[in-house]
This record gives C-alpha cells, structure tokens and sequence, in this order.
C-alpha cells in the first residue's frame, strides 16, 4: 500500500473510532436534525468543530444537504447552545445568523451565499 494511502486509512479510522466514542460518552443523549449553511470541509470541520464539547454535544455535518445531525446531552444543554456555537463560529443556521465578523473571517471558499436578513 502506498504510504498516503495508508496514512489516509488510519486518519480515517481514527476519526470514526473519534466520533463513536464522543458519541457514546453522551448521556440522555437527544438527536436532532438542522440545516446549516456552509460550503466545503474545511466548513464541515468548523461547524463541527464549533458544536463539539466532551460529554456533551457533538455535530456531523452533510456538506451535500447542508443538514447537522446534532446530538447532545439534554440535562447540560439544548440545540439553542449548539447552534449559538455553531453561527459564533460563522456559520448562519435555522436558529442563528452568524456575526458579520465572524462570517467574513471565514476563508472565501468558506463563505456561502447568505439569505437576506
């Protein structure tokens, strides 16, 4: 096997094995689906990024649908928070626009077209 190959399938097993854990970590776990705006990877990092906190809210988001399985632990905080999390980072949301600054801190690939407020 070529060495970035190999190196490619280890990150992404990681990464899985990542994902799981934060995921059964999470008590009274809720699950829920939103659209969030974004473009790229480096936005589904971010956005993910951003939703994430151990023991509590993790994010995984479909860069196609541009929808954010969000699951986290309803005795420690709600969507609302996530979501907050999520447009502070940059990123407008059902709940949430981004910040302006935060929104052109983004890099250009990043920056989607935003709905008119």
């Amino acid at each position: 096997m070529i060495p970035i190959q190999k190196l490619f399938m280890v990150t992404a097993a990681m990464m899985v094995t990542s994902i799981t854990a934060s995921h059964a970590q999470i008590n009274h776990a809720k699950t829920e689906t939103v659209h969030v705006w974004g473009n790229c990877g480096m936005c589904e990092t971010t956005i993910e990024t951003s939703a994430l906190k151990k023991n509590e809210a993790t994010a995984d988001w479909n860069r196609e649908s541009k929808m954010a399985v969000i699951t986290y632990d309803s005795t420690k905080t709600e969507l609302k928070d996530v979501l907050k999390r999520i447009a502070d980072a940059g990123y407008d949301n059902e709940m949430y626009t981004a910040p302006d600054k935060a929104y052109s801190k983004l890099h250009m690939c990043c920056q989607y077209e935003r709905k008119p407020q």
